[in-house]
């Protein structure tokens, strides 16, 4: 249900589901996860999800917190963040459309640092991607 709400969400904003950047299998996998965030009441408010990139860098999908939830997105961003530590990974980068200004303002309030656009999403004006170091484990 949630991933449906966020499809709709992108279409609407960008133009484009983002569904065809997304493989479940993915963040089943070792190193990987898939997190939901549920209110009091027990109802699914947002998720996000995990996986590997590179050996020493995770990828940020599918977040989402349901609009009207206040904090959800950033324990949800906190939470991946501290999972992918400690799995091990030095840095976790993310994709999300220059369009999305309140999905570039979010990243960049929680530390994350422009970089070129990776992977697929290499030459692609509207994409913009982002990164964040983890702390290193001691």
């Amino acid at each position: 249900m949630l991933i449906a709400e966020l499809s709709a969400t992108l279409a609407r904003i960008t133009g484009d589901s983002g569904r065809s950047s997304f493989d479940p299998g993915d963040v089943r996998g070792p190193k990987a996860c898939f997190v939901v965030a549920r209110d009091g009441e027990g109802q699914a408010i947002g998720c996000g999800g995990l996986r590997p990139l590179e050996a020493n860098i995770a990828e940020v999908k599918r977040m989402y917190a349901r609009a009207g939830t206040r904090g959800v997105g950033a324990a949800i961003l906190a939470h991946l963040e501290a999972v992918a530590a400690g799995f091990g990974y030095d840095a976790i980068w993310l994709e999300t459309r220059r369009i999305n200004a309140r999905a570039v303002a979010f990243y960049e309030r929680y530390g994350y640092r422009l970089i070129p656009n990776f992977g697929k999403y290499a030459g692609r004006p509207e994409a913009v991607c982002f990164e964040k170091r983890l702390p290193c484990p001691r």
